[in-house]
């Protein structure tokens, strides 16, 4: 029970470290000097900006959300929250690590090393947090209220994520790539949210009696 009670303490404090990280990254986009949907969110983080600090903060704590959802989880899902925990290292080296001027990524555009590091941390932590939830879709020890969450967003950010990366290696800097960037972030931080919400009131809505399964875990029978 005490454990059940920690699980959805830190599901809800996930959820709100993901709004207010999402609240600030999105005021450093829209009031920032960026290049509109062209560019890409990153460039609200460059040293010019004026929104620089305030996307920092916000990368910080999504960060940090994506370790509480990985706490929250129901034990059955290791494999999830061993990615979200991936997802999380890999968003505090992406703020950490600051790209120049514009971001630029290969093939079409030059690098630096930082623009390859941040570049690289960014598609990282997009990618862990949607493989995420792929587990959490096929994964018998989540419910089935997670499981639809997790069918929902993936079935969004997959297809919004084969056109990123498209439009990465055969178009480069483009309204296609700056909008659908934003679109992936979009359904990646509203399936963080969802499933923090669900995780933390489950317990009073109810998933319906429960069956352990082998790994200890309970599922509901739902």
């Amino acid at each position: 029970m005490a454990e059940d009670t920690a699980r959805r303490i830190a599901a809800a404090f996930a959820g709100v470290c993901l709004a207010a990280g999402v609240a600030a990254v999105t005021v450093a986009v829209v009031a920032g000097p960026g290049p509109g949907p062209a560019g890409y969110v990153s460039e609200a983080g460059i040293t010019d900006s004026g929104y620089a600090g305030a996307y920092r903060i916000g990368i910080f704590s999504v960060a940090a959300s994506l370790l509480l959802l990985a706490g929250a989880l129901p034990p059955g899902l290791r494999g999830a929250a061993g990615l979200l925990g991936v997802g999380a290292v890999a968003t505090v080296l992406s703020g950490a690590v600051t790209c120049s001027e514009g971001c630029p990524l290969p093939p079409f555009e030059a690098p630096t090393v930082a623009d390859l590091v941040h570049g690289g941390a960014s598609i990282a932590a997009t990618a862990a947090v949607v493989l995420a939830m792929l587990v959490v879709l096929f994964s018998p020890a989540a419910d089935r209220g997670l499981r639809r969450i997790a069918a929902v967003g993936a079935a969004l950010a997959l297809p919004v994520a084969v056109v990123v990366a498209a439009a990465l290696l055969l178009v480069g800097r483009s309204a296609l790539l700056g909008v659908s960037e934003r679109v992936l972030l979009v359904v990646v931080a509203a399936w963080g949210l969802i499933t923090s919400g669900h995780l933390a009131v489950r317990s009073l809505t109810g998933d319906g009696p429960s069956v352990p399964t082998r790994d200890g875990s309970n599922v509901s029978r739902r």
